[in-house]
């Protein structure tokens, strides 16, 4: 198949509350060249603002509770009928996101037709007023140079483009998770399935600088799904060495007394919920990202 015959969808998750930028990045959608994009707009929890934009096709679902970020993209997925089979290839936009460039859908055509083992590919998130590109936004533990493209075990939610096939091989997003971690979920059992992931520096979605603590759940939902992503994918003698350089990480930046409290809380609860089924990567998975510069212990 050619580059220009893959078909592309998007999925945009959104709590309905920043009607301005939904615009502002759905217009910058329809400006891609190529194909037309469709695109699913999933309201999470709330209803949707009036969304018409020249020269896209938008559908909408409203889900009538806030069922997290990885449940609804997974609604979103399915709205491109099962593991989303009616496209190849899903981008997946934060609301609050903009695509600067037109040729981005383009770009991921070409890439996904150049090499059929890649999987997913992971956009660099820039500040639209400075160019800033986070380390943390760079999925990788050589994080220094955001504008160096490589392989990488892992991707990020609001900024990414995957292979439908992918969801079809490895399953969605672990709709349990609700918020952290779940893209490094469904990346390991795309590894395991035998995807590759790139991270793409000329790929890029603006998104205002943020940090993630500003979301009142964080610390104990970080600590919750790290137990869940460890008990779900990881070879049970990997397990406790994962979760304990985790936790010596966590106290070595010192958080605040709240925040260390419900980061041991969530932890705690990591142990004593329903984590979803468990299916241990293979050792040569181990060995596959411990080539690609992250082995699963860190």
């Amino acid at each position: 198949m050619s580059a220009g015959g893959l078909k592309v969808g998007a999925v945009v998750l959104t709590m309905g509350n920043r009607p301005d930028e939904l615009r502002a990045l759905l217009e910058s959608v329809a400006k891609q060249t190529g194909d037309p994009i469709e695109v699913v707009l999933v309201g999470n929890g709330s209803p949707l603002p009036e969304v018409s934009v020249p020269g896209l096709t938008v559908r909408t679902v409203e889900l009538p509770e806030n069922v997290g970020i990885p449940a609804g993209r997974n609604v979103g997925i399915e709205a491109f009928g099962p593991a989303g089979r009616d496209v190849d290839v899903l981008l997946f936009l934060d609301d609050d996101g903009l695509l600067p460039n037109q040729d981005t859908a383009q770009l991921c055509r070409e890439a996904f037709d150049a090499d059929p083992k890649l999987g997913i590919i992971s956009f660099r998130i820039a500040d639209p007023d400075t160019g800033v590109t986070q380390r943390r936004h760079v999925p990788r533990l050589r994080a220094s140079d955001p504008m160096r493209s490589s392989r990488v075990t892992t991707f990020l939610g609001g900024a990414n483009a995957a292979r439908t096939r992918v969801f079809a091989e490895a399953g969605g997003l672990p709709d349990e998770f609700f918020y952290a971690h779940e893209e490094t979920d469904l990346a390991w059992r795309a590894l395991d399935a035998g995807w590759m992931i790139d991270y793409r520096a000329d790929m890029v979605l603006h998104h205002p600088t943020t940090a993630p603590s500003r979301h009142a759940v964080y610390h104990r939902m970080v600590a919750r799904n790290r137990v869940w992503l460890a008990r779900r994918n990881l070879p049970a003698p990997l397990v406790p060495v994962y979760l304990g350089v985790w936790m010596l990480l966590t106290l070595a930046r010192r958080p605040s007394g709240p925040a260390l409290r419900a980061w041991f809380g969530g932890f705690k609860e990591g142990w004593s919920t329903p984590c979803g089924p468990r299916r241990p990567m293979k050792w040569r998975t181990v060995w596959r990202l411990t080539r690609l510069g992250r082995p699963p212990v860190i």
